[in-house]
């Protein structure tokens, strides 16, 4: 147990589940601060459950501590509990491991995954005692404060408080960082023109060294750089060698049950599928995969190392991944000795395979998730989802076939072109699963089980860098009736009492929509939001609409101006000086494409010159494929 707990016996017995603060747990990395030169704080602005579910700050973590001269520490948003007692008796904010105050490290960096996370910044920017603004952090007296994630990828809502954000993946340029830093210093560098060499870093961005300047009609004109050195335009760090990449095979094991409770087995990066509305397929191309050898190899040590009774393979789509019959051969041999779980997300329900089904059939059965995205053929031909009536029939029956009897379907509503036959079409999937269900099994074979159905409905916010981000965005008062339409739609169907629905909150996806496509004009929102209350907003008892829209008004903003408007096609976007693989031609491309309802192929079938060939890795230039890549022609934009 840390005898030097930042807090005292009473205040842990005092809140709910004290684990979170304490530090220790198995796995973490304690180091004498004198023995080393940079001293790095890693938050995710959220809870410690979710954010000890996160696998980009376990790599960056295990690899940042591999360093001799770098301690890496971790630091979570304080529950609304520990914030009331923190504040009422000046607690400093503090890292988990030496319990020392986040202020007096060297870096506080944020890992950025949605953006309802934004007040949470602020938070702990404000309980560590650290300036909001970047603006009045001049010199290293405070820490150097990073952001990266995907939310990087349009930062320019929260650009006013950071000093650097990364943009890509962590694992290529941190060390060039971290000797930067440590020569300047060394050498009395100033903060100023410390960020100036740092800006010279590939997939460094500093948006204090851009001019903005906006249209009469509120658009963005141009965004240029202040000083001679700053690059015009910052692409994406990529790791180009899975296998040669770190991983932590001693990941940090919480006290308290996480979100996500079990070894992660990363086995690959991107997705070949191009799916119009989803921003990770695009923002992580080029597709990587990884070596059976190594996730073997991988797999056994984290078993070893952990003691935990699952493993889940991650990646955006799985069954995409080329050697998954012989990674799930070796884990049913491993996991099944062990009594270990076999987790497998990300499932397409076009590539499941009754071969797949009958390889985990022994083990433990938890809900089957399949994302159909959308009621009909149409829509989800415009979204270039690739998945027909048959193919959802057909996985079901060989899921059912398999023993499963709970299926989990996701919707969206919203998407463009969507029509009330499209809302219609996501009852009549659940019935016609459920149908399937008492077709394939006859009642002898059921043990008793009927048919358990759970279908959800997100809505539709257009992101950054997909074909969808010249979309309009529904309004709140639109999502809901579209959801009201699902909810009967359901209710008429044949078997609709085996079938649950959910959807999401329509408010909260709207202030979604609008930081995803913000500008810097929401820094001041943002800022006066949280300090008229706003914090934990992804937390629906903490979600204050009506604040946020108040302070909308205060600060002259009208969030409509970011989510119902459709972009011209020669629209200069915020995220514009961002590159993140994939040219903004292709995209525009298919949004056209899109528009007319037609598919695109996958990168597998065709390359429709994206621009991630650049990289020279990965799908485009996949030897099992000789025509991948051949039609390339986007470069560097």
């Amino acid at each position: 147990m840390n005898e030097n707990l930042a807090l005292t016996d009473e205040i842990l017995l005092s809140v709910s589940k004290p684990e979170r603060y304490i530090g220790n747990e198995v796995n973490s990395v304690t180091k004498n601060k004198d023995d080393v030169k940079i001293r790095f704080a890693f938050c995710f602005p959220d809870v410690y459950e979710i954010g000890m579910s996160h696998l980009g700050i376990q790599i960056l973590y295990g690899m940042f501590n591999s360093y001799e001269d770098v301690w890496c520490e971790r630091v979570y948003s304080p529950w609304m509990d520990m914030d009331a007692v923190m504040r009422k008796n000046n607690i400093p904010l503090f890292c988990l491991e030496s319990q020392d105050p986040v202020k007096n490290f060297d870096f506080l960096a944020f890992t950025l995954q949605y953006e309802l996370c934004y007040t949470n910044i602020l938070q702990v920017l404000d309980l560590s005692g650290i300036p909001f603004l970047s603006k009045d952090r001049t010199d290293f007296s405070y820490p150097i404060v990073i952001g990266g994630g995907p939310c990087t990828y349009n930062p320019e809502p929260i650009a006013d408080f950071f000093d650097i954000f990364y943009i890509g993946e962590g694992e290529t340029q941190y060390r060039a960082l971290f000797d930067l830093y440590e020569k300047a210093k060394e050498s009395g560098t100033t903060k100023h023109d410390f960020l100036l060499e740092v800006a010279k870093i590939p997939g460094m961005y500093i948006p204090s060294f851009y001019d903005v300047a906006y249209k009469e009609d509120g658009t963005i004109e141009s965004m240029t750089p202040k000083y001679d050195g700053v690059p015009s335009h910052i692409s994406k760090e990529v790791v180009t060698n899975l296998d040669e990449a770190f991983y932590p095979t001693k990941p940090v094991v919480p006290f308290i049950k996480a979100t996500q409770d079990r070894i992660v087995l990363e086995v690959m990066r991107g997705c070949i599928r191009g799916c119009r509305f989803c921003q990770a397929g695009q923002l992580y191309r080029p597709k990587r995969e990884k070596s059976v050898e190594v996730l073997k190899k991988y797999a056994l040590e984290m078993l070893k190392n952990t003691g935990y009774e699952e493993i889940s393979l991650s990646s955006l789509s799985t069954s995409d991944y080329s050697q998954l019959p012989e990674l799930l051969d070796f884990l049913l041999r491993e996991c099944g000795s062990r009594h270990v779980n076999i987790s497998l997300p990300s499932l397409r329900i076009d590539n499941f395979s009754l071969d797949v089904m009958s390889k985990v059939q022994d083990i433990k059965k938890s809900s089957l998730t399949f994302a159909a995205e959308a009621g009909t053929q149409r829509l989800r031909d415009v979204i270039n989802k690739g998945v027909t009536v048959e193919d959802i029939l057909r996985g079901s029956r060989e899921a059912f076939e398999g023993g499963w009897n709970k299926v989990k379907f996701y919707f969206m509503l919203g998407h463009p072109t969507e029509t009330d036959e499209d809302i219609a079409g996501i009852g009549e999937i659940c019935n016609a699963v459920a149908a399937e269900y008492y077709a394939t099994l006859p009642k002898e074979k059921r043990n008793g089980k009927s048919i358990d159905i759970t279908a959800s409905t997100s809505f539709f916010v257009p992101k950054p860098f997909t074909p969808f981000q010249w979309a309009r965005m529904n309004t709140p008062e639109e999502f809901l009736t579209k959801a009201a339409k699902t909810k009967a739609g359901i209710r008429s169907q044949v078997n609709q009492r085996h079938i649950r629905y959910m959807w999401h909150e329509a408010d909260a996806s709207m202030l979604e929509g609008v930081f995803a496509r913000g500008d810097r004009h929401l820094c001041d929102v943002i800022l006066k939001a949280y300090q008229n209350g706003c914090v934990y907003d992804a937390w629906s008892e903490y979600f204050h609409y009506d604040i946020w829209l108040k302070t909308f008004e205060e600060c002259g903003v009208n969030p409509d101006f970011y989510t119902v408007r459709e972009r011209k096609d020669d629209e200069i976007f915020p995220w514009d000086i961002l590159d993140c693989g994939v040219d903004k031609s292709f995209l525009l491309r298919e949004w056209h494409t899109a528009q007319n309802g037609s598919v695109s192929p996958n990168c597998a079938q065709q390359c429709l010159g994206c621009g991630a060939r650049k990289y020279g890795v990965g799908v485009c230039y996949d030897k099992k494929d000789p025509n991948a890549g051949k039609s390339c022609s986007g470069e560097a934009r």
